[in-house]
Parts: structure tokens; sequence; C-alpha cells
């Protein structure tokens, strides 16, 4: 009873001293931050944590375009046909869908949290404690993908349309190295070594992500003995319905057209469709891009010819860097100027107004049909990485301030924040494509990417250092709690994916419906994560 007792005052305690801490002394860039009241730093620093949210969403709109770019290149391929003797010509895509959705898609739109987490190893180097804020952030991050991106999907398409998977083996496959990924990192945590990670267990983590790959690829191609036999149904070739549009405006013609982002121009610019692809007609399939002038589709030239289009746009590639400098000081643009309502104006143009110090930084980097998008892809990567630096910063001053546990802005603020492309991506593909396929691919897959690769990098980075200087593996801090998360996690995560099982089984699809249905599978989905981050933030704070 006496033991009772006091296990009861030492929670309350722990909880108390949320609110009771010592000065920190601790600044994100002058030393006079500290004569500040902790509650105003507090609301200063939370500010901008959100304000490199809103820069992160702003270069990663220019990173899926260059990705956009990268995906649709395509190959010219000769073949001889056997009874005619005639060259036949064909064009295929370089790029195979399921390697796309986890190679690409899933690993871009969770590099953010790729780059904290590796951040937050480097910074801890040397230590024999791996750092706490990459893996908290990536299980937050993890729970936000399957439960509030879930959410989002069901009730993105209309009022009683579906939207299934096609190849359900893909999707399989991509589960089960999914959950798969979280029983591995429990295992390690509390099994083979509690609390200690050593040098070939963070090998073996970031080696299954090989595994994943090959795994979902052979399934994809219907490899025998590794592929299970599971026929798809028939998909478009590129899995997203044709649309053109038409150009009603005099001075937009096909010779004279740009591609450039006018980010924050409305609710959709701001957000771009990765998944469209340009018509082989010249017809332009997404009103997103606009065609370059005298550009032809540069992944369906031969060598010769794309050097010569190169040579031949350099000028226009000057003049298209340049307007994105023009456009990012520009605060209305044409449809803005139209508006009737003066308020809501002013209000748009006080957001743009907010942007322009992200938007200015951000033309920086190349136009993203140079090289077939490589370039701006490597770019906004490196801008990310910068961004996520000083978020790293912020998240341990905000801890240090408000007294607050690291672990719980990870699995929140951090959590939420770096997630905000997964859930733009798989938005719009619920959006833009006539199957759930990518949609939820890149949840599953993004999942399997923040262990393989989000933690199991940064931690095979001090593993490696701690045994060839101490001779000592690495120890994790807190692995209790986390362990814990990971097992609220997983509870959770089956109760939403026996939601999805059973809306194929009654509906015929996993997104989409009767509104009705579908706005009571988004609410359980909500309120799953929200079990989730009040039981893990509770542990990792010591009250339960």
């Amino acid at each position: 009873m006496a033991s009772i007792h006091t296990q009861a005052i030492e929670s309350i305690s722990r909880a108390f001293n949320i609110l009771h801490y010592e000065k920190c002394e601790s600044y994100l860039l002058f030393r006079g931050e500290t004569s500040l009241g902790d509650g105003f730093r507090a609301f200063l620093y939370f500010l901008g944590l959100a304000y490199c949210f809103i820069g992160l969403s702003a270069i990663t709109a220019r990173f899926f375009r260059s990705m956009e770019n990268v995906v649709k290149h395509s190959r010219k391929v000769v073949e001889i046909d056997p009874v005619t003797k005639a060259e036949v010509v064909r064009y295929e895509k370089v790029w195979n869908y399921a390697i796309t959705d986890i190679a690409l898609l899933a690993f871009g739109t969770s590099f953010p949290q790729i780059s904290l987490a590796t951040i937050d190893a480097i910074r801890s180097i040397g230590n024999l404690y791996a750092g706490g804020l990459g893996p908290g952030t990536l299980v937050g991050s993890a729970a936000f993908d399957l439960f509030p991106i879930h959410a989002v999907c069901v009730v993105v398409p209309k009022a009683g349309e579906l939207k299934k998977i096609s190849d359900i083996g893909v999707w399989l496959v991509e589960l089960f190295w999914s959950f798969w990924a979280y029983v591995w990192l429990y295992i390690i945590l509390e099994v083979w070594t509690p609390n200690v990670i050593t040098f070939w267990e963070a090998l073996l983590t970031v080696l299954q992500y090989g595994l994943l790959l090959i795994h979902a690829y052979a399934q994809d191609k219907r490899w025998p003995y590794l592929s299970l036999p599971i026929a798809r149904t028939e998909r478009p070739e590129d899995w997203v319905p044709q649309e053109t549009t038409s150009c009603k405006d005099e001075n937009c013609d096909y010779d004279e057209c740009s591609e450039i982002l006018q980010l924050g121009e409305d609710e959709n610019r701001g957000v771009v469709d990765i998944f469209s692809i340009h018509s082989p007609n010249g017809a332009v399939t997404s009103p997103l891009y606009q065609k370059v002038p005298g550009s032809e589709d540069v992944a369906e030239i031969s060598k010769e010819s794309f050097r010569e289009e190169i040579n031949s746009e350099l000028p226009h590639v000057h003049a298209l860097w340049k307007q994105q400098f023009v456009d990012s000081i520009a605060l209305e643009s044409p449809e803005s100027r139209k508006m009737n309502n003066i308020y809501l104006r002013l209000a748009r143009i006080f957001w743009q107004s907010l942007l322009v110090p992200w938007r200015v930084l951000f033309a920086f980097v190349p136009p993203y049909h140079i090289a077939h998008g490589w370039i701006a892809f490597i770019c906004s990567l490196i801008f990310i990485s910068g961004i996520a630096y000083i978020v790293t910063k912020l998240t341990d001053i905000i801890s240090c301030v408000t007294g607050i546990n690291a672990y719980v802005i990870a699995f929140t603020a951090l959590a939420s924040g770096t997630s905000w492309p997964d859930l733009v991506a798989s938005k719009i593909a619920a959006e833009r494509q006539i199957t759930a396929d990518s949609a939820i691919a890149n949840i599953t897959c993004s999942n399997s990417v923040n262990i393989y690769v989000g933690i199991g990098v940064p931690w095979l980075i001090d593993t490696a250092y701690n045994f060839i200087v101490y001779k000592e593996p690495l120890r994790v801090q807190n692995a209790e709690g986390l362990s814990f998360s990971l097992l609220v996690f997983f509870c959770t995560s089956v109760g939403c994916i026996a939601v999805l099982v059973l809306r194929r089984l009654t509906l015929g699809a996993e997104l989409g419906g009767p509104k009705l249905w579908a706005w009571v599978t988004s609410v359980y989905f909500m309120l799953l994560w929200i079990i989730f981050v009040v039981l893990s933030s509770l542990k990792v704070s010591g009250i339960i």
C-alpha cells in the first residue's frame, strides 16, 4: 500500500515538474533571448516552428514538381518485327510504379523526418546514448501517416465515388514490410539487446529497405516463388485519367507558355500534382503545368537531340530562372486582382507577404525541367535538410523553456509538421487517380521508410562511430517509452487496417463511398490517432 502511495506521489511530481523548471539558458540567435519571459519565448519559438513548417510545405511543392519530371521520364526502345523485319520504335517508362511509390514518392515525402533524425544523430555522435528526437518523430509520423492521412483520403472522393486498390498483391507486400518494420524495431529494443542498439542491428535495419524494394518489384512483375498469386485489376498506363486543358487566354499559346511554379497563387497551385503525365499529343494533362517554349518531351527523344534541345533552350532556362525571382516577390496574381471582396483580397496579400522570404529563397532552385528534374530534385532535398536542422534547434529550445518532454513534442508537433508532405501527396493521389493504389501505398511505404531509413541510417552512423572509437554499442534513452508507443501503434494500426478490409468487403473499395460512412470512417481514424498520442505522451512523461 505504501509503495502504491509512493508511486502516485512520484507520478504527480513528474506532472507538476512540467510546469516548474529551472531557467533555460539556451537560445536560438541572440543571448538576449534568455532575458525574455519563458511564456513569451515559448510563444515565439512555437511561432518560428510553425513558420518553418510553412517553408517546408513550400519547398516540398518544388520537390514534387521536380519528382514529377523524374517519374515521367521514358526511354526509346527499338525492336525488330519478326515478320516484316522492320524497326518498331516504342517508348517505355524508366521507373516502375511500385518502385516509384517506395523509392521516390515515399522516400521524398518522408525526407523531412529522415533529415531531422539524421541531423539529430550527427549532433549526438560520440555520445554513448542515441538522440531521442529522431525516433520519437518517426514513430509519431507513422501514426500521423496511418490515421489522419487515411481519415482525409477516405472523404476526398466525390459522394458515391469508390476508389479501390487495383493491385492487392503489391499492397499486401508493402503492408507486410510496414508492420514488420515496427515489430523488428520492438525486437531490437526489447528482446535481443534491451535498451541497446548494436552496429549489426542498425545495418540489418537499413538493408531491409532493399529487401522491400526487391519484394515489391517482384510482386509487381509477378515473379514466381517471390510473389503472391493474386491477380490485379486492369489499370491505366499512367494510372491517371487523361484530361486536356484548353488555353482560353490568347497570350497562353503553346509557344509562349513557361513552366513556372506559382507558390501560393491559390489553394491548388501551392499543391503539386506529382501524378500528372504529359499526354503524347502535346496537350497538357494538368492545369498546373505549361509547356516550355519550343520544347518537346525530353523523355522521348534521343540523347543527340536532347543535347541540341538543351543548347537551344539555354536562353529560355535563364528566362525561366529569372521569372522565378520575379514571381517570388509578387503579392497579387491576375486572379486575386479581380476579387470583389476587399477583405479577402487583403488577407490574401498578407498571406503572400508571409511567404515572400521562403519564395525568394527557394527561387534559387533551378527550373525543374532541366535534366529530367534531377537538379531541382537534389537542390530541394538540400533546402529540406536545412529547414530540418532549424526545426531540431527550435524543438530543443522549446523543450528546455517549457519543460515539456522532447518525446511529447516529437510525437505531436514535429510528427504532424514534418508529415505534411505525406498528407499532400496522398490527398492528391486520392483526388486525381482512378485507383487508391498510390494514395494508400504512400502511407504504408512511408511508414516502412521511416524505420528502415529514417531510424536505420542515423543509428548506423552512431553505432559505427561507437563501434570504431569506443568498442561500445549505442544505448537508447527512454527505450521503455518508445517500446510502449510501438505497442500502442501496432494495436491501433490493426484497427485501422481492419476497417479498410471491411470497407473493401462491404463497399468494394477502400476510399470514398456514401458520404455518411466515409465521414464515420474518418472520425474513427482520428480517434485512433488521439488514443495513440495521448497514451504515448503520458507514458514518456512518466505519468502512467
